[in-house]
């Protein structure tokens, strides 16, 4: 999953070489609250999901944990 994740944030932020782990934080991604929002519509489309957004998702692993969630 992480891998289908890093392959949705390569395409919003135009960069194939994009490096990301679990631990990479939105800030490390030099994404801004608008950018997020963004994100997670992008994320609800390739996974099919429904994701609430919350303050609490800092990381890549925090949204990789909601995205399974709402997959269950």
């Amino acid at each position: 999953m992480l891998e289908q994740l890093t392959t949705v944030l390569r395409n919003y932020k135009s960069d194939d070489s994009l490096q990301v782990a679990e631990t990479t934080t939105f800030e490390e991604l030099s994404l801004d609250s608008l950018d997020v929002v963004q994100l997670i519509m992008d994320i609800e489309e390739e996974f099919g999901v429904t994701i609430e957004l919350d303050k609490s998702m800092k990381d890549v692993g925090s949204l990789l944990t909601v995205i399974a969630a709402a997959k269950s």
